[in-house]
Order: structure tokens, then sequence, then C-alpha cells
């Protein structure tokens, strides 16, 4: 590791803990100009394929789904370590899949799934591009699916 400093090879360990389950934080120092810095240590990211509506393939993107879901999420009370937990459970059912290849609709169903369990407005917005919304009656449409659930739902609190 090179220190970001003075750029020396010769770095030593200081300290590290655990972040959690995929990744660990070091504290190191630089065995020639004695600077402290961080560094994180993370799971090597999964190697798929995401297989695009027009044909063409492309690797999975952590940094683009989570984009994705920080942006339906836009102005909501959503914190950013639940966005990534939401992030962290679509990649596992990725991982369990057990496939190179992945339809981006499938990823798609994963996050319209986890975004109305967590929040209906980052839900519809997401919806709205991934369902392609054409009109506003596809807005209300899919408002009164969840509004019509709502009702229904025997654990709902009044």
């Amino acid at each position: 590791m090179n220190c970001p400093k003075c750029h020396n090879t010769d770095t030593d360990v200081i300290d590290s803990r655990d972040v959690d389950d995929s990744s660990i934080r070091r504290r190191r120092q630089c065995g020639k100009c004695k600077y402290r810095f961080t560094t994180y240590e993370n799971i090597e990211p999964i190697k798929i394929s995401i297989l695009k509506r027009d044909g063409s393939a492309e690797p999975y993107d952590r940094n683009k789904l989570t984009k994705g879901i920080i942006k339906a999420c836009e102005k909501r009370d959503i914190d950013r370590a639940v966005i990534e937990d939401v992030v962290d459970r679509i990649e596992q059912k990725l991982i369990e899949k057990n496939d190179n290849t992945v339809g981006s609709k499938v990823i798609g169903q994963l996050v319209i799934k986890e975004l109305k369990n967590l929040d209906e407005v980052a839900y519809i917005r997401f919806a709205s591009v991934y369902k392609n919304f054409s009109n506003c009656n596809s807005f209300i449409k899919e408002a009164n699916k969840l509004i019509h659930k709502e009702e229904n739902d025997p654990n709902r609190k009044a």
C-alpha cells in the first residue's frame, strides 16, 4: 500500500476492525514519513454480466445500482446505510442465482420488491422509469394498487 503523502511503499497496519461482513477498516502508518491513513478492504465485486433489454451485455456495476436506488429515494428520509443494505440484499440474491448472466429485468424486479417494502414514493419513482410509464394514468394505476393493497392489509395500523 502506497502512502498517500510521500508515496512510500513501506506502510504498516497498526489497527484492523471489521466494518461489516464484507469489509475491513485498516489504520496504516507510513514507515518513512509516519503519516497515518485509513484504508478499507472489501470483498471482490461479483462477476456477473447484465443482459440489457436491447440484447447487449455489460458487467454488473454496484455503483450504478446504488445510484438508481438513491435517485428513487431522493429527498426521502432514508439513510444511506439502509440503501446499502438494500443493495447488499439484491447482490446476495444475484449471487444465490449462481448464474454468470442475469437479465436487467431480474434486477429491476428485485429493486421494485425492495423499494415497495421500504418507501412507497421511492417505489413509484423507480417503477415509473423501470416500467416506462407513458402518462399520468400509469402513475395513478400504480398508486391505486398500493392504496388498495394497504386497505386490504389485515396488519395495517388504523
